[in-house]
């Protein structure tokens, strides 16, 4: 048995796409594709959720916590390991599911910030084969941007950390902590404060965490306050004035897509045009040969 982390393994054939640290920090993504087989999982300090994704339902044995459960898992189906938890587990078919790992420090912090709860008392209660339509959207989210890889997407992998974490806190902590409700978004001074930084920032790694710690705040109050202001998550609006300004300087300059594209915060040109096609319906390029004051 290892130590932090015992494997699935056996005569497992393991594809996973493994999390850098930046920007996963208080998250890891990872996606297991394995035949027939058995393997534990332990984490000291690491709370681990499984979603299956399996096209069809997938028989398996698992124990953990003292409990043992055995059933058809569908595409969809949860299990749950709280931190410091063995989960053993055996399956029969080819298992295809995502593995999400979420630090316990990001938990409490969560709970401390966002839910008002003594994080000591921190405690996630194990699940076998349980269902959230909301925690298996964030997952696919978290998966597709995994895929992806953009490196300028920080603060969607925070925003959806975060939301992962609140759901569940609320569905499957050893208490039900209720939300603080805020009304009517953020005060205009506050609004602008946050506009202003990330207008100075455009080109930098703006992270959630630092915009909540600008008005002493929990991350999820933040984002819901911010939306409930001006109608979009921090993510779009950052997406959007990130797209604003390399649309000025299409207009404006003949430099190179690939360096307005680094200017403006984006990881790569690829990156750059997926995002301005979403929002303006044209590519970089079409978008200079049609309104710029230069043919490049």
């Amino acid at each position: 048995m290892e130590n932090p982390a015992i494997q699935r393994s056996q005569t497992n054939s393991l594809s996973q796409l493994s999390s850098p640290t930046q920007p996963w920090e208080n998250i890891q993504v990872q996606h297991l594709q394995n035949p027939t087989g058995e393997g534990n999982c332990y984490f000291e300090d690491e709370h681990t959720l499984f979603v299956s994704i399996a096209p069809r339902p997938i028989y398996y044995l698992q124990a953990q916590d003292g409990k043992t459960h055995t059933g058809l898992y569908q595409k969809g189906d949860i299990s749950i390991t709280p931190a410091n938890t063995l989960l053993f587990a055996r399956w029969e078919g080819d298992e295809n599911c995502l593995k999400i790992r979420l630090t316990g420090q990001f938990m409490q912090s969560v709970a401390r910030e966002t839910l008002e709860q003594d994080p000591d008392r921190l405690e996630l209660i194990p699940q076998f084969q349980t269902r959230n339509p909301e925690i298996e959207a964030i997952a696919m989210m978290l998966l597709t941007e995994r895929q992806q890889g953009h490196s300028g997407s920080r603060l969607y992998i925070d925003s959806l950390a975060n939301v992962l974490a609140v759901n569940l806190l609320r569905h499957y902590g050893a208490t039900k902590p209720q939300v603080p409700i805020y009304e009517g978004g953020l005060p205009q001074r506050q609004l602008l404060q946050i506009l202003d930084y990330i207008d100075a920032h455009l080109d930098g790694d703006i992270k959630l965490v630092d915009l909540a710690q600008l008005l002493d705040m929990s991350q999820f109050h933040f984002s819901r306050l911010f939306k409930q202001s001006i109608g979009t998550s921090p993510y779009q609006y950052l997406s959007q004035q990130r797209v604003e300004r390399a649309k000025q300087l299409l207009k404006h300059t003949d430099r190179l897509i690939v360096d307005i594209a680094l200017e403006c915060g984006f990881s790569s040109h690829s990156h750059l045009s997926k995002q301005f096609r979403q929002l303006t319906g044209m590519t970089p390029k079409a978008y200079r040969a049609s309104y710029g004051a230069t043919r490049k």
